[in-house]
């Protein structure tokens, strides 16, 4: 109980997932998409972690708690089928 009461992070997987996806969500904000690349300058890391996503979603190992929380924002799965639907 001493531990919870000095923000004690017990799960850094978890904690780590929540504040990338924080920088996303103020990425989307500042840019009005999510579609981080990972050449992205002022957070190479979060363009790293946003291909990773995609990747653990392709191969069907990401949760389903995080796969809605980043539908919620309107994440793109797949960016060549994005592309090929905006042109």
């Amino acid at each position: 109980q001493q531990l919870n009461s000095i923000g004690f992070v017990w799960d850094m997987l978890d904690h780590s997932w929540n504040e990338n996806f924080n920088q996303l969500c103020a990425f989307k904000a500042k840019n009005g998409h999510c579609n981080v690349s990972t050449n992205y300058g002022q957070n190479k890391c979060l363009g790293r972690w946003v291909s990773h996503q995609r990747l653990l979603n392709k191969k069907n190992v990401l949760s389903s708690d995080h796969i809605q929380q980043l539908n919620s924002i309107g994440f793109v799965w797949d960016m060549l089928d994005h592309s090929w639907n905006e042109n």
